[in-house]
């Protein structure tokens, strides 16, 4: 059903509390006159700026009703701002053009940010109905900005004259940034070609949101139903009573849901084979086996649109347009990452696999290794190689001791952060904790949200985002969230995290550290608003700190005891950091070089969606990355980043940014480590700028150097043919 217009929508309100009014008369004595109806729009929330701390948003105050209307007005008074500069009878300046689109739009931004954060955290089904029926009219907003002919005729006027304009650096990188924008938006297209590029974008809008809704739904209505706690052996008794609240109540059974990734928690615990072998089947299956959720279709069609709209654009195909504006610049660079690290990868996989099936020999299983097994199997080979049993770690990493003792600690100490927990603010969840965090000289800095229990209502997987970002124009301070998929446990129980949760959580916070330390002033370049390519770096150099000496000393203490960890336990924990990196690096290769096969496709070569898993397997084996026992860290029709989010083509930047991540690390070993110093020149060299320059030129000078591949090789325990062993090459 189409989306009603914001006036006929506004009427029907006004409709009903109208009728509500009359009846209220009714009962009134004649002598009092009713109070007139209060005007929705007056009590709707979102079209006014939050005057609560850091403008965050009324969370207990924004209902689901709020948002159409407020999108429709956010969109009408967007297009009549821009309209106005557009239209400027005065001949085009930097203030009165480029600053002016800076500051428009800020009811729409306000009311599209919150909506999306929260239809990703928090959603329902009217949420998830308005998100279908508002991504193509946003999608055509967009445009409708972006091939305005008369604006971009006074964004290019000044483009070039910019040499002559006095601007400062920022000032003139947002010009160029803007300029560019324009022309990858199509600025530069024949008028008929403007209306092609049109109806793809709302199409390829839709498809997305298509793709995101079945991927949710199906991980909530496909729980694995196991039915006897014996097929749960191995699990722990806490992992049980989640599973059998999961179920319903019903008695005798038990519900194990699936995460978004490949891989799932339970199988490197479940001791019966036959359950491992349905969940990773039920797994693999998700969005391919027919149904309502069934996302071949999808796949295929959003790959041929890209495809069209970028050949449209100029772009031989998706990936190259996606990658000249990245750091990596072209399918080659990216390509060749890819073809240097995937054999070392596979082969120390099948290194790894071969260890495992001899464990299954020994114990006369009468099998071949599976990707059901590897988990499970790959545990025992860690405890026999190491005496090691990770589980034996989770005491030791409670999540609140985590958070404030470790990830918060590591803060302090390289940056003089504190943080407040604040009980007196608004959340959209019980679940949602506060914090207002303060600089070293006890100045407000920013509030951070900690949204970290998996529930159905969320989307899979880790994420930040920004409710308020940074802007010195705007004279806005940053409202950051963190995101995790945390099992919760049920009452009373503690929250004990595996080391790859506590990776995560050091490494969202680094997201959070990017967006709170931004200083710039134009919105455009705030926070995390950097290459694709490039977000992921400070995420991941925030990694390093979680085992870092001083830092895990003071967070890895027993939940009951408060005893710290075990030095012998710590030391074997760090002697496995390398253990199992064949089948995580070739886990996420394969997935990354799905990514580049389907978006390096021409239009007439993408296969249809009866198509979709024969393209998958033919990728996989032409890259020399198709490892049954390893399959991709997700599959196609589950693989939301890049058919849902903003990584399309874009799934190699884990792997690119943790180059730059690892020749980072290596810098603060070389330098001192744990220090306010280094802690410092990390924050003003690379956090604190956004996108507010060039990002490789923020590395180059940070660094002193260009990024080398040794450093990843070094970290992940491979080793590159000896021809292959160069600085990882940037082109421009």
């Amino acid at each position: 059903m189409p989306q009603p217009s914001f006036l006929p929508l506004l009427s029907r309100t006004f409709v009903t509390l109208l009728a509500a009014g009359m009846c209220l008369r009714a009962t009134l004595p004649a002598a009092e006159p009713a109070a007139p109806a209060p005007s929705p729009m007056a009590a709707n929330p979102l079209l006014t700026e939050s005057t609560l701390l850091y403008h965050l948003p009324p969370f207990d105050r924004i209902k689901d009703e709020h948002y159409a209307p407020a999108f429709e007005l956010g969109m009408t008074e967007h297009l009549q701002e821009v309209t106005a500069i557009a239209d400027n009878p005065e001949k085009p300046t930097f203030e009165n053009t480029i600053v002016a689109l800076e500051r428009s739009g800020r009811l729409l931004n306000r009311v599209e940010t919150v909506f999306s954060n929260l239809e990703a955290a928090n959603t329902n089904p009217a949420m998830q109905a308005l998100d279908a029926e508002m991504s193509p009219k946003l999608a055509a907003h967009s445009d409708a900005i972006y091939l305005n002919s008369a604006l971009f005729t006074r964004v290019h006027t000044l483009y070039q004259a910019r040499a002559s304009l006095g601007l400062n650096r920022e000032s003139l990188w947002l010009l160029e940034r803007y300029h560019l924008d324009f022309v990858r938006a199509g600025a530069n297209l024949a008028e008929f070609d403007k209306i092609k590029l049109k109806a793809f974008n709302a199409e390829i809008a839709s498809l997305q949101t298509k793709f995101d809704q079945n991927v949710l739904k199906e991980k909530n209505a496909d729980a694995l139903i196991v039915d006897s706690p014996a097929g749960l052996a191995g699990l722990s008794e806490s992992e049980i009573a989640g599973a059998a609240a999961r179920a319903g109540g019903q008695p005798g059974k038990f519900a194990l849901p699936l995460l978004n990734t490949t891989g799932q928690p339970a199988l490197a615990e479940l001791q019966d084979r036959g359950v491992r072998e349905r969940l990773m089947s039920a797994s693999l299956a998700r969005g391919s086996h027919g149904g309502p959720y069934d996302n071949r279709e999808v796949v295929s069609r959003l790959a041929r649109l890209r495809a069209e709209r970028a050949v449209l654009l100029g772009y031989a195909t998706h990936a190259d347009y996606q990658l000249e504006d990245q750091t990596a610049r072209t399918v080659k660079t990216v390509n060749q990452l890819l073809a240097d690290l995937a054999p070392a990868s596979v082969a120390n996989a099948r290194r790894e696999a071969a260890d495992m099936q001899a464990i299954i020999d020994r114990e006369k299983g009468g099998f071949q290794l599976s990707a059901a097994d590897w988990a499970f199997y790959a545990e025992k080979v860690r405890v026999a190689k190491y005496a090691f049993d990770e589980s034996q770690l989770r005491p030791y990493f409670e999540l609140n001791h985590v958070l404030q003792d470790g990830v918060f600690f590591a803060a302090t100490k390289l940056y003089g952060l504190t943080f407040k927990e604040r009980h007196d603010l608004p959340v959209y969840h019980p679940d949602v904790r506060v914090f207002e965090v303060f600089d070293a000289d006890g100045s407000s800095l920013a509030l951070f949200l900690v949204d970290y229990y998996a529930r159905p209502s969320k989307r899979g997987g880790a994420w930040m985002t920004a409710y308020v970002s940074q802007s010195q124009l705007l004279g806005l301070q940053p409202v950051i969230a963190n995101h995790l998929n945390i099992p919760k446990p049920p009452a009373g129980q503690p929250t004990l995290l595996t080391a790859d949760e506590v990776k995560t959580a050091f490494h969202e916070f680094g997201h959070a550290l990017h967006g709170m330390f931004s200083h710039v002033k134009y919105p455009r370049f705030s926070g995390t608003r950097v290459p694709r390519d490039f977000v992921e770096y400070p995420s991941q150099a925030n990694e390093m700190w979680r085992f870092w000496p001083e830092v895990v000393q003071h967070y890895a203490k027993h939940y009951q005891t408060g005893a710290p960890i075990p030095p012998a336990l710590l030391a074997k924990l760090l002697t496995t950091l390398k253990f199992n990196e064949g089948f995580a690096s070739t886990e996420q290769l394969s997935a990354t070089l799905l990514d580049q096969a389907w978006h390096q496709l021409k239009p007439a070569a993408v296969p249809g969606a009866d198509d979709v898993l024969a393209f998958e397997a033919a990728a996989l084996r032409k890259a020399g990355v198709d490892f049954a026992p390893v399959p991709p860290r997700y599959r196609s029709t589950y693989f939301s980043h890049v058919f849902s989010n903003a990584y399309s083509a874009g799934y190699y930047s884990y792997l690119w940014s943790e180059v730059l991540a690892a020749n980072t690390t290596d810098w603060f070993e070389r330098h001192g480590g744990l220090t306010r110093e280094n802690g410092d020149r990390f924050r003003q060299g690379i956090l604190s700028r956004g996108g507010s320059q060039e990002a490789m030129t923020l590395f180059r000078n940070f660094t002193g150097s260009d990024p080398q591949i040794e450093p990843l090789l070094k970290k992940r325990g491979l080793e590159l043919p000896a021809n292959a062993k160069k600085p990882v090459e940037v082109d421009g």
